[in-house]
């Protein structure tokens, strides 16, 4: 690796998380005002050359997601302009991954729209983790580089105690990552049926698994609101679980979300660092970090290597 050519910034979605990736590979995380004006416009100053540099732009799109995109496009511009050789746009969370799909009359493609604007913006290369579709990869026309937080997840569950334990879905869609969990956990497998009322109300209609007197560990890609899960909680409870956890990649959390975890149905909440995650008294949330995994995935595309290895579970 050549440390010199290899320039990290980081705008301001997830500061610590950019730092931790740039300890880890050992690099100084790059010198940049990023800034917002009275009215909320955003604006970006690199201080330092870049020019035929190697860029890498951390930036998830969390709360507030279009501030945070924005921010991300105009810090792309910046390198462009200044001479960057190739900009990589490293998405931690990308947020509009839910509106990948035209399941309404007269709705958009949001996921599109922001694969075309950050390829618009200049960025030569994208880096994610977990995205909620994986076809949004063929929203882009230019290399994505899709990760998976579950060698990160994996590497704390092994560790639990898995006698008394089932693995649901709080729902039908994410079957295939939970039977990619119970296999890996060689557990039981279980699902829930629900009913989306709102954007913020579930309801758990039915589940399909063993429950009576058993630990259960939900798992899916992301919770915002918490609805999903505390409505599969306390179906899950109502049915004899003995206890609930839940570990998603993506701790999107909201104050809704922290007051839904607040109420005990959820045992422990096990998520990562892609997103800024608050720790607050009374809620039980474990946060692992996804800076390792990451900083691998920068320094191989780096170096033009492969990337495949990241997918491999130790111990699995």
């Amino acid at each position: 690796m050549n440390p010199s050519s290899l320039k990290i910034f980081s705008g301001q979605s997830n500061p610590a998380l950019a730092k931790e990736i740039c300890d880890y590979i050992g690099v100084e995380l790059g010198q940049a005002d990023v800034i917002n004006f009275p009215d909320g416009e955003s604006f970006v100053r690199i201080n330092e050359n870049i020019r035929g540099a190697d860029v890498f732009i951390i930036q998830s799109t969390n709360n507030p997601a279009n501030q945070n995109l924005m921010e991300l496009f105009i810090m792309i511009d910046a390198a462009r302009r200044a001479s960057a050789n190739r900009i990589t746009a490293v998405i931690p969370f990308y947020g509009y991954a839910r509106q990948d799909r035209k399941d309404q009359p007269r709705v958009p493609i949001t996921s599109k729209l922001v694969a075309n604007l950050l390829v618009s913006s200049g960025a030569n290369r994208v880096l994610t983790v977990d995205l909620h579709a994986q076809q949004i990869q063929g929203f882009f026309d230019i290399p994505v580089d899709h990760l998976y937080a579950s060698p990160v997840l994996f590497e704390y569950l092994k560790d639990i105690d898995t006698s008394n334990l089932t693995l649901f879905s709080p729902d039908i869609g994410g079957m295939k990552m939970a039977s990619a969990y119970a296999t890996m956990l060689k557990t039981p497998l279980g699902f829930i049926a629900k009913r989306r009322t709102s954007a913020e109300t579930v309801e758990a209609i039915s589940l399909v698994g063993e429950t009576e007197g058993r630990d259960i560990l939900l798992i899916d890609d992301m919770t915002e609101t918490a609805g999903t899960l505390c409505a599969a909680a306390k179906l899950l409870k109502e049915n004899g679980a003995k206890s609930v956890m839940a570990a998603v990649s993506h701790g999107v959390l909201n104050d809704l979300g922290y007051e839904r975890l607040a109420k005990g149905d959820i045992d422990q909440l096990i998520t990562t660092n892609t997103t800024t995650v608050e720790q607050r008294a009374g809620v039980p949330i474990t946060v692992l970090s996804v800076a390792e995994l990451l900083g691998e995935g920068i320094k191989r595309i780096h170096n033009n290597s492969s990337v495949t290895g990241l997918f491999d579970i130790k111990g699995f």
